[in-house]
């Protein structure tokens, strides 16, 4: 059922506490909040709009500025989950509700949170309303699953696709945050809270948060975030790096296997073994970008990164990186996460 959206206390949980409040806030999607500014400046709202994007993306907080942008307060912002919400009882309430004035703003504003999860029938309902909206009524559409919404629905709304926050916008949240907490954050540390936040403010927050409740002093380094990911040590990855550069299959391997008796989940180890080669690679070939990574990485990893950087006839290579990739893409699909690094190691080696 739709509710109308409650008054915000300071909430607990980060994401919530630092979510973007305006559009002056939100981070890498400039290319939505460019087009709704001018819409809100020239009076032409639309009636229904649909977020597409993934997870943690920013959909719900843009719909929640949107809706104040246009002067709507608490009491006509009304909220629908409609992965629980899906059938056709609920959409015909919210249709009836939708049909009543404001109680105190121009627009009764309806977000609806992965809306993909409707029935057909839900979805027919709704097509209705949208087909003659009531004046006084905007509605958002918000999905992760943009292939699963009806063209006849798709067609009655301004579609934005938004973007996954890139990975430097990410780790800049991470550092601004902590700060903000009272919290010391290694730039290390941050690299890695980014790279495991994988394209969601929201899930980078959980992680920074999690990283925060176990400090003890504040200052946070990235052995204590890898802790909280589950993410191997540096000293190991590094090692598995120079056995790799030297082609030693057998001790690569070995290592690898360590991580996983250590509970590092082969997705994480690919990861940061790809970011790391990617290091090597730019200071073999592009030493002039050195100083851009010591900002990713801490001293430790540069000295060692820049040693295998200088190596010749070296198991690190574009071949290397690229089987690695292919790799990374493929570990959620294989009968054993292990296989796809393991078959890279062996073709990249020229086994």
């Amino acid at each position: 059922m739709a509710r109308a959206l409650p008054k915000e206390t300071t909430p607990l949980v980060l994401y919530r506490k630092y979510r973007p409040s305006s559009f002056a806030e939100v981070r890498d999607q400039q290319h939505i909040v460019s087009v709704l500014e001018a819409a809100i400046a020239q009076g032409q709202i639309a009636h229904a709009y649909l977020f597409s994007g993934g997870r943690g993306t920013g959909k719900t907080s843009m719909a929640r500025i949107l809706a104040k942008a246009v002067g709507t307060t608490e009491k006509d912002i009304y909220e629908l989950d409609a992965a629980s919400n899906r059938g056709i009882d609920e959409i015909r309430e919210l249709r009836e509700g939708a049909s009543t004035l404001p109680f105190e703003s121009k627009y009764k504003f309806y977000i609806l949170d992965e809306v993909h999860a409707l029935t057909p029938q839900a979805w027919g309902a709704l097509l209705k309303t949208l087909e003659e909206p009531p004046r006084h009524v905007v509605f958002v559409l918000a999905t992760t699953e943009f292939e699963k919404v009806p063209e006849t629905i798709i067609s009655r709304c301004q579609v934005f696709q938004f973007k996954k926050p890139s990975h430097e916008t990410l780790k800049k949240l991470a550092l601004d945050v902590a700060k903000k907490e009272g919290a010391s954050l290694a730039p290390s540390g941050a690299e890695l809270i980014a790279l495991m936040g994988d394209g969601s403010f929201r899930d980078t927050l959980g992680i920074l948060q999690k990283v925060l409740t176990i400090s003890k002093d504040n200052k946070l380094s990235e052995e204590e975030v890898a802790k909280v990911v589950g993410a191997p040590s540096g000293t190991l990855v590094n090692s598995f790096l120079k056995e790799l550069s030297e082609k030693n299959i057998p001790n690569a391997l070995q290592l690898f296997s360590e991580a996983r008796e250590g509970g590092v989940e082969a997705k994480v180890f690919s990861l940061l073994v790809i970011t790391k080669i990617r290091g090597v690679l730019l200071l073999r070939f592009a030493p002039e970008l050195k100083k851009e990574l010591e900002e990713q990485f801490g001293e430790s990893d540069i000295e060692s990164l820049t040693l295998l950087a200088k190596e010749k006839d070296s198991g690190i290579n574009a071949d290397m990186l690229s089987q690695l990739i292919t790799a990374h893409l493929e570990i959620d699909r294989a009968p054993i996460p292990a296989i796809p690094l393991e078959l890279a190691v062996y073709r990249a080696l020229g086994q």
